[in-house]
């Protein structure tokens, strides 16, 4: 004899997928996700995307420019070459301290920071 699956619902559980799919597993046992955690990660992933936005136009896009930016010099330095050996090192630890900065306002905005 088969059973009818409802639609949605995952057999033996009485939860629909959507309900599943918006709780995490942690030690604790099962936790709801509540529209605060939404929120947190939202912001977490847009600044995640933006910075690394960021670096690839650092990383490969300065870089296909290279030649064209050869024209302008900086201190005797021909700009592509500048960035290739200083200014890109300098834009990813700037890059690394303001997502450090930034994380851990958001941790202390939504009640997650840890403690020191």
């Amino acid at each position: 004899m088969q059973q009818k699956k409802k639609k949605g619902v995952t057999p033996g559980s009485g939860r629909s997928k959507s309900q599943k799919s918006s709780s995490i597993n942690n030690r604790r046992g099962n936790m709801q996700l509540t529209e605060q955690h939404r929120e947190y990660w939202r912001q977490n992933v847009r600044l995640t995307a933006i910075l690394l936005a960021i670096w690839f136009i650092v990383t490969y896009v300065v870089g296909w420019f290279a030649r064209d930016l050869n024209a302008i010099t900086i201190f005797g330095f021909p700009l592509g070459f500048y960035i290739g050996a200083q200014g890109a090192l300098i834009v990813y630890v700037v890059l690394i301290f303001y997502y450090a900065k930034r994380m851990n306002q958001l941790d202390k905005q939504f009640g997650v920071a840890e403690e020191e």
